[in-house]
């Protein structure tokens, strides 16, 4: 599966918090944030939306109407404390799912799943790289020898960031910021770091790669 990156809108701090552990710890990519002011500007690779309904200034059925009409192809997760069959159906008019308060982070979470299961059928179950096989739906990545390649959670991250964008030269700010969700500082060489061990596991000749490409001056790129 693709690292998915969420956009998580929710103005309660205690909720927001214990929210975006579990879901870190389940593997996605989480930016919070406490109100629905400017976001689109801070929308990005974002693949699905959870949105409070009660955000101070905008309310959430107005944030999320805007960003769906914006982002039509985003599924969008309502949160609230209310339970009343009106307030869902307002929800529901442009939501993909309306969960309400309290709830379970098991329930949130297969919510979830369901939704980007909804928006992977679009994605090829198997894309063929070089000497690799990457399987979306099983999560796994084979050699031709059928060795199984095991990466670290953000080796995972930094390849599949890469596969999402096909022949696309991505920026060392656009890849640290997309996996580690932080403002990339110049000089820092964590990046490099962890694409040099991504490197010796999946390529054939680390020293000469021929799958993620070094473009001098910009960033990197996966041609397919």
């Amino acid at each position: 599966m693709f690292v998915k990156e969420i956009l998580y809108i929710e103005d309660d701090i205690e909720i927001g918090s214990i929210v975006k552990e579990d879901l870190e710890q389940r593997g996605y990519l989480v930016r919070w944030f406490t109100s629905g002011e400017g976001m689109e500007e801070a929308f990005g690779d974002t693949d699905l939306i959870i949105l409070d309904v009660m955000l101070p200034g905008l309310d959430g059925f107005t944030v999320g109407r805007r960003l769906k009409s914006n982002h039509p192809e985003i599924p969008i997760l309502m949160l609230s404390a209310r339970t009343a069959v009106d307030d869902k159906l307002q929800g529901l008019q442009f939501a993909d799912d309306y969960v309400t308060k309290p709830f379970h982070p098991e329930e949130l979470a297969a919510r979830i799943e369901v939704l980007l299961r909804r928006n992977r059928q679009a994605l090829p179950e198997v894309i063929q790289i070089g000497h690799l096989t990457v399987n979306i739906m099983e999560n796994r990545i084979l050699k031709d020898n059928g060795e199984e390649v095991l990466l670290t959670a953000k080796q995972h991250q930094i390849f599949m960031y890469l596969l999402e964008h096909p022949n696309q030269i991505l920026t060392k700010e656009q890849m640290y910021e997309a996996v580690w969700g932080e403002s990339y500082l110049e000089g820092d060489k964590t990046l490099m770091v962890h694409i040099r061990y991504l490197r010796e596991k999946i390529e054939e000749e680390p020293s000469s790669p021929k799958i993620i490409e070094t473009i001098r001056g910009l960033g990197y790129r996966v041609k397919q």
